[in-house]
């Protein structure tokens, strides 16, 4: 199987971003100390600060599929609830 690269897009809302900020960045270590996790990096967009990018590689989507249905991940949409603008996911796998 191949590797499967993750981009997470997430903007909170604009009262709302401390606590989004806090709730991301528990996921870090816990998700980085996950079986097949290769690289989960968080990132805070220098001009937005509402704006946040997750990156994570995954050594398959099988791994992948196990990290979303984890607990942790639950507890944090279940404390982001109504904070969070929007969100979008990319499934992508490296060409080059």
């Amino acid at each position: 199987m191949s590797r499967l690269t993750i981009f997470a897009k997430i903007k909170a809302k604009s009262d709302e971003v401390e606590l989004v900020k806090s709730e991301l960045m528990q996921l870090v270590s816990i998700s980085q100390a996950e079986p097949g996790c290769i690289q989960y990096h968080l990132y805070q967009d220098n001009g937005d600060p509402s704006y946040f990018i997750i990156h994570e590689v995954w050594q398959s989507r099988d791994y992948w599929e196990k990290h979303v249905n984890r607990q942790h991940l639950a507890d944090y949409l279940k404390a982001v609830d109504g904070a969070v603008e929007e969100f979008s996911l990319k499934e992508t796998t490296a060409i080059g």
